[in-house]
């Protein structure tokens, strides 16, 4: 076999595996939900229903509810990080100062920390500042794991934006503002779409942060998610972690899909 011939086919095989490593898991969870009587050694179910996903569509299960607070508070926190990781991630990217090692380890601390032992020490400060049981204080210590993150990739983004860009519109006498909005912006528009997307995602799936600053009175579709798989019913427990993954696919698809048409 050529060289390329066998290039190909390992890029194929390689193709093949990730896609049979990442659907995989959805195509069971797919089976399961949709499965009645699978007893082992059964590949597939002995009979189907739909009872999984009419549980989940019940009025009193509160799905829907859950799932349009999840999305509202994770699209905030994607805003939110972006906003306040953009001026940061320029400074730590375009210029050297001192100081800038130690900021670099506080900014990291979050997510360094071990995930009970930051949860317990924010849900004091939650409790002092009088934020616990609330959306708004959910929202706000989703932030905590998400601004490190999108501050990292915007510095990456920074780190190879050409500065003369801006000095070249400022000379042919555009205003600060049309710089941003015409030349900053469009030239970081990936690493921004990157970053909010990493920022959704981390607010979308936080569980243990939740469970303490919203005290079980904010449900959002995490909390829902292990409820339903403590119960033991893994019909319903792998629809519903159908629905809980469906929004990152699609978030992630779109920022690939524009990446690719940048």
């Amino acid at each position: 076999m050529p060289p390329v011939e066998r290039q190909s086919l390992r890029a194929v095989l390689a193709v093949a595996a990730t896609a049979a490593l990442a659907l995989g898991p959805l195509a069971l969870m797919g089976v399961t939900s949709a499965g009645r009587q699978w007893f082992w050694p059964d590949l597939l179910p002995q009979a189907w229903s739909p009872r999984a996903w009419a549980a989940l569509a019940a009025p009193g299960a509160g799905i829907g509810g859950a799932f349009v607070r999840s999305a509202v508070v994770a699209s905030l926190v994607s805003v939110a990080a972006v906003v306040i990781g953009f001026p940061a991630a320029r400074a730590l990217a375009l210029h050297r100062f001192r100081g800038r090692g130690p900021l670099m380890l506080a900014l990291l601390l979050p997510v360094l920390t071990p995930p009970i032992a930051a949860a317990m020490g924010l849900h004091t400060v939650f409790l002092w500042l009088g934020l616990t049981d609330t959306w708004m204080g959910v929202a706000i210590v989703h932030l905590v794991p998400a601004v490190p993150y999108a501050t990292l990739m915007l510095a990456g983004s920074f780190a190879r934006f050409d500065t003369d860009l801006e000095w070249q519109a400022r000379t042919l006498g555009a205003s600060p503002r049309t710089v941003w909005l015409r030349v900053t912006l469009p030239a970081l528009a990936p690493g921004i779409a990157v970053a909010a997307a990493f920022a959704f995602v981390i607010s979308w799936s936080q569980y243990l942060l939740t469970l303490f600053i919203g005290g079980g009175q904010v449900q959002t579709l995490p909390l829902l998610v292990v409820g339903f798989v403590r119960g033991g019913d893994d019909a319903v427990a792998a629809a519903l972690s159908l629905v809980f993954i469906a929004p990152t696919l699609v978030i992630f698809g779109s920022v690939a899909r524009f990446l690719r048409s940048y």
